[in-house]
């Protein structure tokens, strides 16, 4: 196979930076092009700006750089999402669509779109998610997931798009602070704790979620990207599980190594909208399907975030 040519929507959120600087690993630097909306101190060449909704812009980038697969992970997330529920609709969906539709055209190789746990509402088994439920999403951003979902299924079906996908949980990485997401506190609470030693949290204590490690958010989507076509049996969003974890529960595994740390609940809007989430997943399927297993639990990722932001802060 010829070294493929990718595109990277959405490349200096918390995902996206860590995800291109992995690509680049792998495939070489000149051969991942970084694309947003804005350009950070941090953000490494190539690098193209680029506004989702703009596609003769998309069009142009995918053309001239001869791109053969796309990540694309521009979105607004959960949290902001509720303050202006009709532009992250647009931006989200409409988004990838033009993703969706280039792809189709152009033959593209592959295309990974990430979904979320909040496409899970409130007709979903909460403990142990299985792969298929009913979805009846209470956000704007899990609507626009779930709608995606299909819409990825279809074009897959409908036209032999290689698109694959994964329903990430809260992302938890040392990297870069999440903005505007239902499980930020998870980040921000291991920045506190090394700062400030104490954290106010958002969430009430006892609200359990589903939380992956960044390494380990990274190495799902490069294994699933590089497995098989033919191995892969889902096209709109496999479940994936690392861990489940507490507020509480989290900061008691923080006081083991800064005895100090203390805690206080003041929970938010976000509170409902994380009381609408499951608690657990059943990952089984990506399990079976290209022997997906995850590397980190509470104890060794709590370990690892406080050594790289002790470094870092």
């Amino acid at each position: 196979m010829s070294q493929p040519k990718i595109l990277v929507t959405g490349a200096n959120g918390q995902i996206g930076r860590v995800l291109t600087e992995a690509l680049r690993k792998i495939y070489g630097t000149e051969s991942v092009l970084a694309t947003d909306i804005t350009k950070l101190p941090v953000t490494v060449e190539p690098f193209e700006f680029l506004d989702i909704l703009n596609n003769q812009r998309l069009r142009e980038l995918v053309e001239d750089h001869k791109i053969t697969q796309i990540y694309h992970l521009a979105a607004i997330l959960s949290a902001n999402g509720e303050w202006n529920p009709i532009k992250t609709w647009n931006i989200n969906l409409n988004g990838l669509l033009a993703i969706l539709e280039l792809a189709r055209e152009k033959e593209m190789d592959k295309v990974f779109f990430p979904s979320t746990i909040a496409v899970f509402g409130n007709t979903t088994p909460r403990v142990n998610t299985p792969q298929d439920v009913p979805l009846l999403p209470t956000t704007v951003y899990g609507m626009s997931k779930s709608t995606g979902e299909l819409w990825c299924n279809y074009y897959h079906q409908r036209y032999g798009v290689d698109v694959r996908s994964l329903r990430y949980p809260g992302i938890i990485g040392w990297q870069s602070l999440p903005a505007g997401g239902t499980t930020d506190y998870a980040v921000e609470i291991y920045h506190e704790a090394l700062k400030n030693g104490q954290y106010e949290c958002f969430l009430s204590e006892n609200t359990r979620l589903p939380m992956m490690y960044m390494d380990d958010a990274i190495k799902a989507t490069t294994d699933l990207m590089q497995a098989p076509k033919e191995s892969i049996s889902i096209r709109y969003g496999y479940n994936l599980a690392a861990m489940s974890f507490t507020p509480s529960e989290i900061a008691e595994e923080i006081k083991k190594h800064i005895p100090e740390f203390s805690i206080t609940y003041k929970p938010d809007f976000r509170q409902q909208i994380a009381a609408s989430w499951t608690e657990s997943i059943d990952d089984s399927m990506a399990r079976k399907d290209w022997n997906w297993k995850p590397d980190f639990n509470l104890s060794s990722m709590t370990l690892d975030m406080l050594h790289h932001l002790k470094n870092t802060l």
